[in-house]
């Protein structure tokens, strides 16, 4: 089956309109300096000193803890790649209703580095830097 994909804005109508949530894919770090706002943080990927991007092995035992695989979720990340690889890997665990943010949370550029989809950020749409109780570090422990 093939990934929905949507804008910033479809996705922020999706969190706020419909009810579904938000799982930012993105490393710890990165998901510490700003993110949308009420966003989950479970990330595909763990950037560890000298080894650079790694996969995490604990990804989908925790998406599967806690969510349904019936439920609605937006997965993003920073340019729209992990997220993309994410909802793919979702989608072939069972889960149904997962849409990819294009554009991520930076947003996604050609290789002249002009703006090709705009991402959370640039849309102007709500961000924060601290979420209790949707941190990696809290939700690998629930």
């Amino acid at each position: 089956m093939p990934v929905t994909r949507v804008s910033p804005k479809e996705a922020f109508s999706l969190v706020t309109e419909r009810g579904y949530k938000y799982v930012d894919v993105r490393s710890v770090p990165e998901f510490d300096a700003g993110h949308p706002a009420g966003a989950f943080n479970i990330p595909l990927m763990h950037l560890l000193p000298g080894r650079g991007m790694t996969p995490n092995p604990d990804f989908a035992e925790v998406m599967g803890r806690h969510f349904q695989q019936g439920e609605g979720i937006v997965i993003g990340c920073k340019t729209g790649g992990r997220s993309l690889r994410a909802a793919e890997l979702l989608l072939g665990m069972g889960f149904t209703q997962v849409v990819d943010m294009r554009g991520g949370f930076e947003g996604e550029r050609d290789a002249m580095g002009r703006l090709v989809e705009a991402g959370w950020r640039e849309c102007s749409l709500p961000v924060e830097a601290e979420t209790p109780g949707k941190s990696y570090e809290e939700l690998k422990k629930k």
